[in-house]
């Protein structure tokens, strides 16, 4: 019988328990036999070995100490000859080294001693909630699109990531498909048939984001009409994304943190504390290390968010994608009814040739104008608008400009046509510009650039 047949039946599913405390094992044997579940014991790696060649299962429960060996051997063994089957360590009271040590090496997650039997039962059923890998991974193939060796990559490394519960950290250049990269995680992830929730830690003004992120009780300030959850109230049991997490002022940085630790928040304007359970996803194009280093994001904050690192790929690297990308973005367009222009052999090369600084989201946005301003079934290269490549040494216009005032100019009217491009939606602009909010916001006050007056 299949795994995925066996899940949808929890009844036969089967665990594997590695310890080699008598006590302890009788313990878990019990409490999953009291969920329905079949339990096989062993004592050692050894044990456990000789079992996985005979039987199949659908977890494994391990101690990291065993007399023979640890956990993190059997970690590595699941993962090399039972790559579905996920693994769960048991490590020491406080020993937090160890839980990331096995979750770097592949385990689906981890609980301390001693056991709290609903917090077993809890990951228990999660682990058993796992899709079947090879429709999980089918999906992901038609959402993150390419053959190039970088995007086959990343998509392994997703689908890795997707059976674990380690936090995640995703780098990579703006528009280069961070959230969606975020959203297959989850999607072929144990939780996902629970709220994936997304904040663009850059949108948010500094003065809210206690009440944003934690929730605030009713009379709290001016305004608090009614109790409000925040994001992590409203993510309990799914998936937080916090994407340009390195926008987050210092001040908040300590707040997140002791919510990561404790696993609880306070609302604002409340006495007691909201236990929650979400697995943190946060991304950024910025540098973590360099910002840690320079002292603007705190090392202790970075080492929790930063368990497990997932590199998207800039387009630059996946050139050979360009055509396939470009073929599937024209074809959403056009609609199930539609029928959009093709792209010329001139303009297909154009594009392969182009440097991208805003990656995927950018191609996009070039077919979508393209598009529009197409007059006949088949975008020319003219039709693109692509921006010129320009010199490192290439002299401003006219040759007489100072530099500043120059490359003043050339930002001002990139963002007044993003602007425009999105009817003065601020938002939209930063995003279609590859900065975040905060950063075009600076940028509007220092050119002087003010939206219209209705």
């Amino acid at each position: 019988m299949k795994r995925a047949e066996r899940r949808s039946d929890q009844a036969t599913a089967t665990v594997l328990v590695v310890d080699d405390e008598s006590d302890i094992r009788e313990l878990l044997e019990l409490t999953l036999l009291r969920m329905g579940l079949a339990v096989a014991s062993a004592a050692s790696v050894a044990e456990a070995n000789a079992l996985l060649k005979t039987q199949r299962f659908d977890l494994c429960l391990t101690d990291m100490r065993l007399p023979d060996g640890d956990g993190l051997e059997l970690v590595r063994h699941i993962g090399e000859h039972c790559g579905d089957l996920p693994v769960a360590v048991i490590t020491a009271y406080g020993s937090a080294e160890n839980a990331v040590a096995a979750l770097k090496a592949g385990a689906f997650d981890y609980l301390s001693k001693p056991v709290s039997l609903e917090d077993l039962r809890t990951l228990v059923k999660s682990a058993l909630k796992l899709p079947n890998r090879p429709a999980a991974a089918q999906r992901a193939r038609h959402r993150l699109i390419g053959d190039s060796p970088a995007m086959q990559q990343a998509r392994d490394m997703i689908h890795k990531l997707a059976r674990s519960q380690a936090p995640v950290y995703i780098s990579g250049e703006s528009g280069s498909g961070k959230e969606l990269a975020a959203r297959l995680i989850h999607e072929q992830g144990a939780r996902h048939d629970l709220p994936f929730v997304p904040v663009n830690c850059g949108a948010i003004p500094e003065n809210l984001m206690e009440s944003e992120f934690f929730g605030y009780k009713k009379g709290a300030f001016t305004g608090a009409e009614a109790d409000r959850d925040g994001f992590f109230q409203v993510a309990h049991g799914g998936t937080l994304f916090l994407d340009e997490v390195a926008d987050l002022p210092l001040a908040m940085q300590v707040k997140l943190l002791r919510a990561i630790q404790e696993k609880s928040v306070r609302k604002v304007g409340a006495t007691g504390e909201d236990s929650v359970n979400v697995r943190l996803i946060c991304a950024t194009h910025q540098n973590l290390t360099a910002l840690v280093e320079a002292g603007r994001f705190r090392q202790d904050l970075y080492f929790r968010l930063n368990v497990i690192e997932l590199k998207m790929p800039s387009l630059k690297e996946c050139r050979d994608d360009i055509a396939t990308l470009a073929g599937a973005m024209l074809a959403r367009v056009a609609g199930p009814e539609g029928s959009a222009p093709r792209l010329s052999k001139a303009a297909q090369s154009a594009l392969e040739h182009y440097d991208f600084p805003g990656n995927v989201r950018e191609l996009e946005n070039i077919l979508e104008r393209a598009v529009a301003l197409c007059g006949g079934t088949e975008i020319q290269p003219d039709d693109l608008r692509l921006a010129p490549a320009r010199q490192a040494d290439e002299a401003p216009a006219g040759g007489k400009s100072p530099l500043p005032d120059y490359l003043d100019r050339v930002e001002r009217e990139a963002i007044l046509e993003a602007l425009a491009t999105t009817h003065f939606n601020r938002t939209a602009a930063a995003r279609l510009l590859g900065i975040t909010f905060r950063a075009l916001r600076y940028r509007m006050e220092r050119l002087g650039i003010n939206e219209p007056r209705p």
